[in-house]
């Protein structure tokens, strides 16, 4: 609002509006008693000329990935321009920083998720978009994208040196390499050797590209030792070399973990231990040890390996950074750090590359000996010039780990789940972004705190930009959709200011509960994203029994789902109670389980509100979630979707001549190590499916348990001849199938779903050298999808079926699956999948004419939407402005001006280089809040900018608070002033034009003002 001595001066410029105003109430056109220019007579003028204003649509839709940011914050290279990622909103957000505070200039629509940005030059920018597999090269002076760099499956960051482009793709292991002065040629892809590269950085002398590992593995593997040996011609991968007497324990299992004891003791009423698997790590000499200091280097990688079904020497490479030389691309590595690598940056003044993120300490056994401490944040670094000599430090050195609960206060001082780090030019002093302790610290080298506390920032913090030329460190927040300034002289949060979100509200109550570290964990450094990192894993198998625990009664599940040779009575092994001593279970991913119950490995525990002690047992809190935040956490698991599966066809078919790279023979037909054959997935459905061949030893098929298209078990049981489902328990849960056939020690067992196999890759014990330690089972012991097919109760002929069986899991996830049915035995009805179509994210840009290559691709996607299994979304200059618009059926495409369309053909024929055509696949349901309606207010975006409304701001729209179309009808006229002088007359709350919560001359003035400024 305007100072009293602006508001004067302002009125008396507005003296023929207040004279004109004074003598519309003298005709009665709004005067008291008189009726509202809004009435019966107004309406008919307004549908008669321009036809009545949208009804609101309700909640826009929106579709959660739980995309992380990589580099979400970027500074242009003249300091004048902020550029900060909005991943909810597709959408690039740039901030004029020149004056005292950021300042909200543009909102740049953008691909699918976007989760990096990075200022090429102060005129372009690239942002990486995560779920749409391709780079959007925006003019930050045209303000819209002029080109789309397609790429593979999610893309994470993009850096520049050399004259060359590098973006990470994580799934392939790739970098995408781009000549920056031709983006028509095609990239150059160079192979990594390392799981999912993510973030990346430059040397200051451009000489060096530096790439990240995201999940980059920590040197520890899994020992088979879970195999149940009066099992006969099930599982003979892996050996069960744990027992074998050939090891420190002589072939006892469980061996002990503390010398010749049990901590904590084992039970008596247990009756023993189980015997299960065994983690061990690799220490910096190449020796391999367990957690009780037992080697086993002679069964890992020594003479003796074949016996852990490994080669002699095999390797187990943790590759944390990638070293790229930007004029050959000669890659060289530098590892041994940390396990989950989340920030990159090199340090100005020495040169020293520095990672920022976790270790885990998951070589450990039993969930009472690391509660709290299962884990560390750490600083790595090393010289690039000598990657060998890597180095690690703690970010939290005001801990001991001795104990497992802080007062809150010593709490606050943690560090957790670090996503972003940014140097001082004198590199003294490096800022560390805590997305799990909402704070930033400040660190010297050698990772000391350089302030007595860290800097408390809003909710998720994940990038950070310093400007040093005027003491200002930038914030932003994922997760309060804020941008935060610190006062770097003093230390201090000075400002933020937040920026639109469409998240809904149940998203953002329960997030809190996955990542909030000082909230939900006893030292304030992990929560549960240590483990399930951005709702997903982190790739290891851990071992949190309880050897002074009981056995869970396995009563009440769905034993074997009702079907004879599955179910009690008619099964050997018979069900077993849940023995505490479970043995190593890789973490699983949080996409799309809720409805998905009983929850973990064996299905032990019924529902999400089962964890509420973990928060206590296993990170340390003093105390649980209460019931209300635990449905919150529920409530927020239940959003998240799988994405787009990258081996689909783009119309979302299953490939039919997938190649295979990184599926090796595994010696059952031909002799392992060879390359697989390329794999028909269309001909694996019919495998899995087929109620004649019946792989699952010629008793079910591998859908009588793997049900379509989760590959979950069924919630129904077989009643007669007919599978009825299972009513959801007290709290809603489900009750997924639980089997005993699996071959293991862990009798009990839930069927689990496997729409994330195609990134368990890594871990392949017929060749020498893996970057994974952990593959599938539940412990991980089976090393490759490829290894699981071919076990020998799997009666596959061939390894073409087997590599048709590969391509299948690696192309299951994205539905369109045939459904199960209530009376088919051996092909039961399965939960529905939460996951996206294949062609979501899908990008062009159109400068011309398309293609013969875009024409096959808009053709594709045409059919998809037209049926109604995707969106389709477009951005095109109409009427001098950037409209938005989404696709309607029928060659049509509605603009976000109410009653406005145009055609398919008129759309494309507007592109051109000044002003190219945008298009973009999205998500069955979100078109219209991503392409008409973005705050999804009832109110087209054309329209309100048009009034002078805030298209991303649903409490302003044309009619309401703040609004100079008093009357919503999406015109600014006399109708309003009208309008207004009445209400403002009569004293109504409407006429609180500056919403200060009182009716006074000011907002008189301010509406007025507006009223003659219109939308300039």
């Amino acid at each position: 609002m305007s100072s009293g001595s602006n508001a004067i001066r302002s009125v008396a410029s507005s003296a023929a509006l207040f004279t004109l105003a004074a003598g519309v109430l003298a005709l009665g056109g709004g005067g008291p008693g008189a009726p509202a220019p809004g009435g019966a007579a107004l309406d008919s003028i307004l549908d008669a000329r321009h036809g009545a204003p949208p009804a609101p649509r309700g909640t826009p839709g929106f579709v959660n990935w739980e995309s992380a940011h990589v580099h979400p914050l970027e500074l242009t290279p003249d300091r004048t321009r902020l550029l900060a990622v909005n991943t909810p909103d597709n959408r690039l957000e740039v901030f004029d920083i020149t004056g005292p505070g950021p300042v909200l200039t543009a909102s740049i629509p953008v691909g699918v998720d976007p989760v990096s940005v990075r200022a090429r030059t102060n005129g372009e920018a690239w942002v990486v978009n995560h779920v749409g597999d391709n780079v959007s090269v925006v003019d930050l002076n045209a303000l819209h994208v002029i080109a789309t760099l397609r790429v593979a499956d999610e893309p994470a960051d993009v850096a520049f040196a050399g004259g060359k482009a590098f973006v990470t793709c994580m799934t392939t292991s790739q970098v995408f390499v781009f000549n920056t002065a031709d983006l028509n040629q095609p990239p150059t892809i160079l192979a990594l050797e390392g799981n999912e590269p993510r973030s990346l950085a430059v040397s200051p002398d451009g000489a060096r590209v530096f790439a990240a590992f995201f999940r980059s593995g920590n040197g520890t593997t899994v020992l088979g030792g879970g195999i149940d040996p009066n099992i006969a011609n099930r599982l003979a991968f892996p050996p069960n070399v744990v027992n074998h007497p050939s090891g420190p324990y002589g072939g006892v299992n469980p061996p002990p973990n503390v010398g010749t004891t049990f901590v904590p003791p084992i039970n008596p009423a247990l009756g023993g231990g189980l015997p299960v698997s065994l983690i061990v790590k690799r220490r910096p000499d190449g020796r391999w040890f367990d957690d009780n200091t037992r080697e086993w280097t002679n069964l890992v990688t020594g003479p003796n390996a074949p016996l852990s079904g490994r080669p002699v020497g095999w390797e187990l490479v943790d590759h944390d950074v990638a070293i790229i030389d930007p004029a050959t691309l000669a890659t060289t590595y530098a590892g041994g750090m940390l396990n989950i690598n989340m920030g990159l940056a090199v340090n100005p003044a020495s040169g020293l590359v520095t990672v920022v993120g976790t270790d885990a300490l998951n070589h450990v056994r039993y969930e009472p000996v690391i509660n709290g401490v299962f884990l560390r944040v750490n600083m790595g670094a090393f010289d690039p010039a000598a990657p060998a000599g890597t180095s690690a430090v703690d970010l939290n050195p005001h801990l001991t780990y001795q104990v497992r609960t802080l007062p809150r206060e010593q709490r606050d001082h943690s560090l957790g789940d670090p996503r972003a780090i940014v140097w001082t030019a004198d590199g003294t002093t490096a800022y560390v972004a805590g997305m799990g302790s909402n704070n930033v610290a400040a660190v010297a080298p050698s990772g000391a705190r350089l302030l007595p506390r860290p800097i408390d920032v809003p909710e998720g913090p994940t990038g950070l930009a310093l400007d040093e030329a005027t003491g200002r460190l930038f914030v932003l927040s994922k997760f309060a959709a804020a941008l935060s300034v610190i006062d770097t002289s003093s230390g201090v949060l000075v400002s933020t200011s937040e920026f639109f979100d469409p998240t809904p509200a149940a998203i953002k109550a329960g997030r809190k509960h996955l990542y909030d570290t000082r909230k939900n964990s006893g030292l304030g450094y992990v929560s549960c994203a240590s483990c399930h990192v951005d709702g997903r894993t982190d790739r290891l198998a851990w071992d949190l029994g309880d050897p002074s625990a009981n056995k869970d009664p396995v009563a009440g599940n769905n034993l074997g789902q009702g079907l004879t040779g599955l179910a009690p009575g008619s099964t050997q092994p018979a069900f077993a109670d849940f023995h505490p001593m479970k043995g190593p279970m890789t973490t699983q991913t949080l996409q799309d389980i809720i409805g998905k119950e009983p929850h973990h490995w064996r299905g032990d525990r019924r529902g999400i509100e089962a964890f509420a002690h973990a928060f206590i047992g296993l990170q340390g809190n003093d105390v649980t979630l209460t019931t209300q935040e635990m449905q919150e956490f529920e409530d927020f698991l239940a959003s998240i979707h799988f994405p787009p599966n990258p081996y689909r066809n783009l119309d979302n078919s299953l490939p039919t001549n997938l190649p295979l790279p990184g599926h090796f023979t595994t010696g059952r037909f031909s002799p392992p190590g060879n390359p697989l054959p390329n794999g028909s997935a269309a001909r694996g459905l019919g495998l899995y499916r087929s109620p004649a061949r019946r792989l699952d030893g010629n008793a079910f098929a591998c859908v009588t348990c793997h049900t379509l298209p989760t590959g979950a078990g069924t919630d129904h049981t077989l009643v007669g001849n007919i599978y009825t489902p299972i009513p959801p328990g007290p709290m809603g849960e489900r009750h997924l199938a639980l089997v005993t056939v699996d071959g293991t020690t862990n009798i009990s067992t839930k069927v689990p779903q496997f729409r994330n196999a195609y990134q368990k890759g890594g871990f392949n014990t017929t060749r020498p050298r893996n970057t994974a330690g952990f593959g599938f089972l539940h412990d991980g012991s089976v090393d490759s999808i490829e290894r699981f097919v071919s076990e020998p109760v799997f009666t596959v002929r061939s390894d073409q079926e087997v590599a048709d069986l590969v391509a299948f899991s690696l192309a299951l996830s994205g539905s369109d699956l045939p459904p199960g049915s209530p009376t088919s035995p051996l092909e039961p009805p399965g939960p529905l999948s939460q996951d996206s179509h294949a062609a979501v994210g899908t990008q062009l840009t159109l400068i011309g004419p398309p293609t013969a290559q875009q024409n096959a691709v808009l053709t594709t996607l045409l059919t998809q939407a037209n049926q109604q299994r995707i969106g389709l979304v477009a951005r095109a200059t109409s009427a001098g402005r950037r409209a938005g618009h989404a696709y309607a059926g029928n060659n049509t495409w509605n603009l976000d001006l109410a009653g406005a369309s145009t055609t398919h053909a008129a759309l494309l024929a507007s592109a051109s280089p000044a002003s190219p055509v945008v298009v973009t696949a999205v998500h069955r349901g979100t078109q219209a809040r991503l392409g008409l309606d973005r705050d999804g207010d009832g109110w087209f975006d054309g329209d309100e900018l048009a009034v002078c409304t805030d298209p991303a701001d649903p409490a302003r729209y044309p009619g309401g608070p703040g609004s100079p179309d008093a009357n919503g009808d999406l015109f600014i006229d006399f109708f309003d002033l009208d309008l207004y002088l009445a209400n403002f007359e009569q004293g109504l709350p409407e006429a609180d034009f500056n919403q200060d919560g009182f009716l006074d001359f000011f907002d008189l003035d301010a509406f007025l003002e507006a009223f003659e400024r219109g939308c300039d």
